[in-house]
């Protein structure tokens, strides 16, 4: 598994969700809350997504633990962003620990990331991938199913299909082809947020500045709450949507 967490709101610096919280996404890298029989550690890359002012997301990722890094907290700190993506990954057996394979993952204004499994994997995706052109699968960053799954995401997205249908549609065909798989996406692109709560945990936080999705609480807060499983949430400036994962709900316009 993996921890990552986003944010949407008034400008704020990414520093205090990674590193200064009481349950950062530094602590939860070496010591998580929440792992599910995940592993115990996300030590195998990390990454940072952020919007500067109305341009694409600039990215920081690197291939080793986040406790490692001594560049990336001064430039967080230096940072004001009203919407940021971070992850810390742990990768599955088998998988490559490469910068390539570390979240966020991007194409033009969208940021990704995956938290979870693909079970039965590389085979259970092949199905799903036949949709893909041979030439997207031959450039993946990495031989992961989070960047296969980022590859079918924006397919999608980039056919026109709105994003929360996009986001909910996948969900429920990787679990058609792929049961059990746990599926915690957060997919921005600096107007929207969205997460997905799918066999693994999700937490939210809002208040009058913004709203805050994380895999967990980063501070000892009653104020943070569970996204229940099997749904979807939707931040945007005119307010946060709840939206249950089923399959009768795949098309959330229904």
């Amino acid at each position: 598994m993996c921890r990552h967490l986003a944010y949407l709101g008034e400008p704020r610096s990414p520093a205090e969700l990674m590193f200064d919280a009481p349950h950062s996404l530094l602590a939860q890298s070496y010591a998580p809350a929440d792992m599910r029989g995940g592993g115990s550690v996300n030590a195998d890359g990390f990454g940072l997504g952020w919007y500067p002012g109305g341009a694409e997301p600039l990215r920081y990722r690197r291939s080793g633990p986040l406790w490692t890094d001594e560049t990336l907290p001064a430039l967080a700190a230096s940072v004001r962003a009203p919407v940021f993506l971070a992850a810390v990954r742990n990768g599955t057996t088998g998988m490559p620990v490469t910068e390539a394979a570390a979240a966020p993952f991007a194409d033009g204004r969208w940021l990704f990331s995956h938290n979870g499994v693909v079970r039965g994997w590389p085979e259970s995706l092949a199905a799903p991938s036949k949709q893909l052109p041979i030439t997207e699968l031959l450039t993946l960053e990495a031989p992961t199913d989070s960047a296969v799954l980022w590859a079918l995401l924006r397919a999608r997205l980039r056919a026109g299909e709105d994003p929360l249908s996009a986001v909910t549609g996948l969900v429920n065909s990787i679990e058609a082809a792929a049961p059990g798989s746990r599926l915690n996406f957060l997919l921005t692109d600096g107007e929207t947020l969205i997460g997905t709560a799918w066999t693994h945990s999700l937490a939210m936080l809002r208040t009058a500045e913004g709203v805050v999705l994380a895999s967990e609480p980063c501070a000892p807060d009653p104020a943070w709450t569970a996204v229940p499983d099997r749904h979807a949430v939707r931040v945007s400036r005119d307010g946060v949507d709840l939206i249950p994962l089923t399959p009768e709900r795949s098309d959330p316009s229904r």
